[in-house]
């Protein structure tokens, strides 16, 4: 065993994080002791410093138990009235609230009073777990949903409240609670379990000695199986090998009344011998009725229930493909029903069963028979539509008797058996195989009586005769019976391609839904097709309340806004068809991802209307894409949340690197210069001290320009920059920037070259300063010592250009759009790793709000780089506007 099964193992004996344990005390009967024990071990608890509640405790007036209730503290009760009885039920609210470390709650498989939050106690027990809270509980073997057959058939009493076999099985602790026959008895006759009349009533129905020995025997079964799982866990856990899982049970169900028998049978003989288990269900495109097909969903229910897998798989044959589905699955038992005897089935060979036998090699094949209960009749109930099935099979024989009469004059006889014929065909494409049958029976009467000599008579002259009414009747048969599978198939195949079409429909309109609203206003014209039911999609408003996304203003009830919460809460299906809060109108389906609450989807049928199964069914499977693209336009939306708070603290740190490296130099100057004012003083000759104290005016005058041409480009980025143009000529702009960076351009070659005759600009000039400045001293940085740098400045009839060339190393064609984005560095050329990639961006954004734009090309003799900021041309201003100013 390898570490991976081990720590598994391991794991999965450790409680989930947050829930509590379970603790199930199990009995045989009534009786053994059950409620006794569990008091006895809430004692030890509490003697530990276990907080103890006791939820619900069902103690029959017996003495010794209410003496060990009598020091627990209890939840009070809830009163409600139910047909004029009063009910009392577990607070499962209040025992929510108190939060004690253990509660006690007696009888697992009690059904709850109408009106309730779950319809069975074991569902509340499970919220109680989910909680964190420890609970203890009681339970009768006969209370197992896959023991029900088995125990009517013991006992002859049907077991109304049951609960699904998996409760037990995910139970921490199971305790097995006996109690020999006799000394059960014994309590009975004592008045010990019930009151004397009621005593001598059970002893004579359910508590009859051989009854008692045989749930004795089933209790000791379930409580081995647990130890059995226990045993297999502790060996994992030690990290030996376990008992491995020995192939597969598969139970083929079809829609008979034995269907949920044979699904509790096999749930039983897959726990047992310790094997995973499918249902599967082969449509072989035969008619179903409705009767038929709630069996068969039932029985899928059933098997959910219970821990089986559903499959379905559509083919004609239907052993063969069970055969081939426990070879792909490596099943090792097949379980199927008895089937009842018909001449159709010894004809192809006898039932599933026989085939199975004969081509089934390898398998262990086991047969149910089939259960005669004296209260429910081994026939079916009739079918609606089965009288005009059948009215129709002979009316269409009617009809073509008279047809065929009317062109016996015209055609041969062999031909006129066409007629009988085509209204076979016609029957079995209408309805089903047995109207076909009695419609190719009635043809073959009316045919030989009409037809064949002596006319109006069933007797037959020529051998002949016989040979074709013979064939006419296996031709009726067989094209009647083809025709009535290919019905059958032709309607499971619409019903696939309507769930399939359904699905890739509703995908294709969510695939292109790019946020939340656009996602369910797809789910919502998706859906609106399906007149009979009305759907709505809730949102918890944040204040205890539900806001309606789709589906218009709705006003629900205080019970369905319970329901609508609870199922928010807990992820599960809630309201009407479930079992919990099934009283209201709506049924609330949680569209969850990854344990995370989306939405909340409502459907209820309008007046009139049914919400039939197949429509749960497919509005289920519809809910997993329409969660799934909630999922992904919300992570969308978290991503580009997550990119802009990125790019925000990027530019933040961007520009307080920009600001702390640009404010530092003109403070460091002027620092130096103080410093050696304060240091030397009257040693300082005048003219040094003055030229220090100019030189600390500049980088002040410097210093301030810079802060404030930050600030306009701050207030530029909000669209509050008010530009204080005024007249100014573009030779000013040139001097003024070449005289700020006097020191950083000492070490190059500078020349300068201004067209004649320039014309003005009408600009706010500090911004177009700084603008070139910055590209100024961005080439300056990237040349090459003594290397040559080129300003021009040129005008034609639309724009003033100003250039910058250097000998640097220039930028690849490929990166020189994008050099104007912000942060964005190269390794190489103007924007180079050194700088923050916000220069350009601020040239760029002072230049754009003039009207201009700046462009890149080569630099000098096709070395370096060329940066050109283009400004827009105004209409000159006249002379005497030019005194004046």
């Amino acid at each position: 065993m390898n570490s991976t099964t081990r720590a598994d193992a391991i794991l999965a004996n450790l409680p989930r994080e947050g829930r509590g344990r379970l603790k199930v005390f199990l009995g045989a009967a009534p009786g053994v002791g059950k409620t006794y024990a569990m008091l006895q071990a809430a004692h030890t608890q509490m003697r530990q410093g276990v907080a103890v509640l006791a939820g619900v405790v069902e103690t029959h007036g017996r003495s010794e138990t209410e003496a060990l209730l009598g020091g627990i503290a209890q939840q009070p009760l809830l009163r409600s009235e139910y047909r004029g009885v009063i009910l009392e039920e577990m607070d499962l609210d209040g025992l929510l609230k108190a939060a004690p470390g253990l509660a006690l709650v007696d009888e697992l498989a009690h059904s709850n009073a109408p009106g309730s939050r779950h319809a069975k106690r074991w569902q509340d027990i499970q919220e109680l777990l989910s909680a964190g809270i420890d609970v203890y509980t009681t339970v009768n073997v006969q209370h197992l949903e896959s023991l029900n057959d088995q125990v009517r058939g013991i006992t002859g009493v049907l077991v109304r409240e049951t609960l699904p076999d998996w409760v037990l099985q995910e139970a921490y602790e199971l305790v097995l609670i006996d109690l020999p026959p006799r000394e059960l008895l014994e309590r009975l006759r004592d008045g010990k379990v019930y009151v004397p009349e009621q005593a001598r009533a059970a002893i004579d129905a359910f508590f009859s000695q051989t009854n008692l020995n045989a749930l004795r025997e089933l209790a000791m079964q379930t409580a081995a199986a647990q130890v059995d799982n226990d045993l297999a866990q502790g060996y994992r856990q030690l990290g030996q090998a376990a008992p491995a899982v020995r192939g597969r049970l598969l139970v083929g169900v079809d829609g008979d009344a034995q269907a949920e028998r044979l699904v509790r049978h096999a749930s039983r003989v897959a726990q047992r011998r310790h094997l995973p288990w499918s249902l599967v269900h082969i449509d072989n495109g035969r008619f179903f009725d409705e009767l038929a097909r709630t069996r068969l969903q039932n029985a899928q229910q059933l098997a959910e229930r219970l821990g089986g897998e559903v499959v379905v798989l559509r083919a004609p044959e239907v052993a063969k493909t069970l055969i081939q589905h426990a070879a792909e699955r490596r099943a090792s038992l097949v379980l199927v029903g008895q089937s009842r005897p018909s001449w159709r089935r010894r004809v192809l060979g006898g039932g599933l069963a026989a085939r199975l036998l004969r081509n089934a090699h390898g398998l262990e094949i086991n047969v149910l028979d089939s259960e005669a209960r004296p209260d429910q009749p081994r026939s079916t109930s009739p079918r609606a539509l089965v009288g005009f099935d059948y009215a129709l099979a002979l009316l269409a024989t009617v009809g073509a008797s008279v047809l065929a009469w009317a062109v016996s004059g015209v055609l041969a006889l062999p031909n006129i058996s066409l007629v009988f014929l085509a209204a076979v065909l016609l029957v079995a494409v209408r309805s089903s195989l047995g109207p076909a049958l009695v419609c190719a029976v009635a043809s073959f009467l009316a045919y030989d009586f009409l037809f064949i000599p002596p006319n109006f008579s069933l007797s037959i002259q020529r051998e002949e005769d016989v040979l074709t009414l013979l064939f006419f009747l296996l031709m009726a048969g067989v094209t009647g019976n083809l025709a009535a599978r290919q019905r059958g198939q032709l309607r499971a195949l619409r019903d696939t391609q309507e769930e399939t079409s359904e699905m890739l429909e509703l995908s294709r309109k969510l695939t292109a839904a790019t946020d939340r609203q656009a996602v369910l206003s797809a789910a919502e014209q998706h859906l609106g097709g399906w007149k009979e039911l009305q759907l709505c999609v809730l949102n918890p408003d944040g204040h205890q309340g539900w806001t309606v996304e789709i589906g218009g203003p709705l006003e629900f009830s205080e019970f369905e806004r319970a329901a609508a919460d609870w199922a928010w809460q807990h992820g599960q299906p809630a309201g009407k068809g479930t079992g919990t809060l099934p009283s209201g109108r709506w049924w609330w389906l949680p569209l969850w991802v990854d344990d995370a609450p989306l939405a909340l989807l409502g459907v209820c049928a309008r007046e009139g209307q049914i919400f039939t199964p197949q429509r749960r069914r497919l509005l289920t499977a519809l809910s997993q894409p329409i969660g799934q693209a909630l999922a992904r336009v919300r992570l969308a939306d978290d991503l580009e949340a997550a990119r802009l708070h990125g790019e925000t603290e990027q530019l933040r740190s961007a520009l307080l690197a920009s600001v702390s490296h640009d404010l530092r130099t003109p403070l460091t100057s002027m620092r130096g210069s103080i410093d050696s004012l304060l240091a030397l003083g009257e040693a300082i000759p005048l003219e040094d001290r003055r030229e220090l104290l100019e030189g600390t005016r500049d980088e002040a005058e410097r210093l301030d320009r810079y802060i404030q041409n930050l600030l306009d480009m701050t207030r530029l980025g909000h669209g509050a920059l008010k530009l204080a143009r005024d007249w100014v000529s573009p030779g000013d702009i040139v001097c003024s920037a070449l005289n700020r960076l006097r020191a950083v351009l000492a070490p190059l070659q500078v020349s300068t070259q201004l067209a004649p005759d320039l014309p003005l600009l009408y600009v706010h000039a500090a911004l177009i300063e700084q603008a070139l400045v910055n590209v100024i001293e961005n080439a300056a940085r990237f040349s090459p010592q003594q290397g040559r740098l080129q300003l021009t400045a040129d005008a034609d009839q639309e724009e003033v250009i100003f250039a910058v060339s250097d000998e640097g190393p220039g930028i690849p064609e490929a990166e020189r759009a994008k050099i104007f984005d912000m942060f964005y560095t190269a390794a190489r050329g103007d924007r180079g790793g050194q700088g923050t990639g916000l220069g350009l961006a601020i040239c760029q954004g002072m230049v754009g709000a003039h009207g201009g734009r700046i462009t890149v090309s080569e630099g000098i003799e096709g070395r370096g780089t060329r940066i050109s900021l283009h400004l827009p041309l105004p209409a000159q201003p006249d002379a005497q506007s030019e005194q004046a100013v």
